[in-house]
């Protein structure tokens, strides 16, 4: 699997929206076959093929996946729990985008009892 480089690229444009503390904090990792943004080492957001990896807090799976454009990840045919995929209709605007680093930034923070 290979992962589209422009998406990755406007990751890392967005970031600066973050405070420093934490758009600085923020690592790539190839995983999946894409590439992964972590947050001190908690999954945020990636890029496989032409679809943002999003995780999501439990209690926003179920309105994230009514969404356009968003659907569950799934590898070999097992979806993965907080994992979903936005596909790039779901990711044309820059404030699309935001909206799911930020969701995706909630749940690594989440994990790290941040909030």
């Amino acid at each position: 699997m290979s992962y589209s480089e422009p998406l990755a690229d406007r990751i890392r444009q967005a970031l600066p929206i973050f405070p420093g503390t934490i758009s600085n904090a923020i690592q790539e990792k190839k995983m999946f076959g894409g590439l992964a943004f972590l947050y001190q080492g908690k999954m945020t957001v990636g890029v496989i093929r032409d679809d943002l990896m999003v995780r999501a807090k439990p209690e926003y799976m179920e309105k994230s996946l009514n969404t356009a454009h968003v659907r569950p990840m799934a590898f070999t045919g097992k979806t993965m729990k907080e994992f979903i995929f936005v596909g790039p209709g779901g990711y044309q605007t820059e404030l699309q985008l935001q909206h799911w680093l930020e969701l995706g930034l909630s749940h690594a923070r989440h994990k790290l009892n941040e909030e």
